[in-house]
């Protein structure tokens, strides 16, 4: 299999999506690895993820916990640091690069964060790849909506991330560097449900910005398996979109409120937030192929073309503007995670 044997760093991975990234990992569903490396800047969020996993004693059919004493280790340190991302991409066979600053109002609040995070960080990790004699096989950079056609910063920075990492495939010809893109992930730290459900607790009202806002909806595992096929699958400077449902953001928050006495508020669009969210822009479906249950977007660089596109898969952009769940799609797709949250709100 793809992992075994390999050495996987992953950058941000104290966050949601890297925390469920390593719990996939440590089943094995993508080989063995031979190491797997949690590389933040938050010592509290790594202790605490530490212990999450010493205080399990037994395996599970979710996560093969006594194979993380040898398989999983923690070390901080931080994208924006040259030397410290060089010390952990030194021994990586394999690079997912989750870490970000992802909050679009406080991205426009603090622009130049963004900046060193979003973009100074993936080119930490080029530059470490391509001056120093590592091997690095493969490098996954964790993308969003927001960078197809960007009006935010957040947008802005995440879109030169995907070029830079596109790039780098020139420069380094050994590496494969490719992208993800997706829109908001359900559970994620920071995401729209787990604020409904504390405006909820709190008795309300639920905000909502516009009655016309939607955005694509997709679940953490949904996250973990774009990543996963486009480490697989995915062709130098590919950026792979996983097909997902979108939402009316006014339907999910009455599938939330579930028929309590709770009101909706409209707020007005907060700093940098579009109306529509798009995964795929009219100018790249001419070089966007089917791919199973994913789209791949060959880079725009026609040095990394691999082969012509006679019938491109998309003729139109892909939006979230084009709604396809109604409220009982969207009670099917949040039903395991509202089981637990509502009892909690209860509580």
């Amino acid at each position: 299999m793809i992992l075994d044997g390999k050495h996987v760093l992953i950058t941000g991975g104290t966050g949601s999506l890297g925390q469920q990234i390593v719990r996939r990992l440590l089943t094995g569903e993508m080989g063995t690895p031979s190491k797997i490396v949690v590389f933040s800047r938050d010592e509290a969020k790594q202790h605490y993820m530490r212990l999450s996993y010493l205080n399990r004693k037994e395996a599970t059919d979710e996560v093969i916990y006594r194979n993380f004493r040898q398989l999983l280790s923690f070390r901080i340190g931080d994208v924006r640091d040259y030397s410290s991302v060089l010390q952990a991409v030194r021994e990586a066979d394999v690079i997912i690069h989750a870490a970000a600053l992802k909050q679009v109002p406080s991205c426009e609040y603090f622009p130049f964060q963004a900046v060193q995070t979003n973009i100074l960080g993936p080119q930490n990790i080029v530059r470490a790849v391509r001056e120093n004699d590592t091997k690095v096989e493969m490098v996954i950079g964790i993308s969003t909506d927001k960078a197809c056609k960007p009006i935010n910063v957040m947008g802005m920075t995440k879109s030169i991330m995907e070029r830079v990492f596109v790039e780098a495939n020139i420069d380094c010809p050994h590496t494969r560097f490719a992208c993800v893109r997706y829109g908001n992930v359900i559970a994620s730290r920071g995401s729209v449900v787990p604020l409904f459900l504390d405006q909820i607790a709190n008795g309300g009202p639920v905000t909502v910005t516009l009655a016309e806002m939607t955005r694509f909806l997709l679940s953490l595992d949904q996250a973990v398996d774009t990543v996963f096929a486009a480490l697989e699958h995915a062709l130098p400077g590919e950026t792979y979109i996983p097909k997902v449902a979108a939402a009316r953001m006014v339907d999910l928050a009455e599938v939330v409120i579930n028929g309590r006495d709770i009101p909706i508020q409209y707020i007005g669009i907060r700093p940098g937030e579009k109306i529509h969210e798009i995964m795929v822009s009219e100018e790249e479906c001419y070089r966007t192929i089917e791919r199973g249950d994913y789209y791949a977007i060959a880079p725009m660089l026609p040095e990394l073309h691999s082969a012509t596109i006679d019938k491109p898969a998309l003729s139109s952009a892909y939006s979230s503007e084009n709604v396809t769940l109604d409220h009982q799609g969207l009670r099917e797709l949040l039903a395991d995670y509202l089981a637990g949250a509502q009892t909690r709100v209860a509580a």
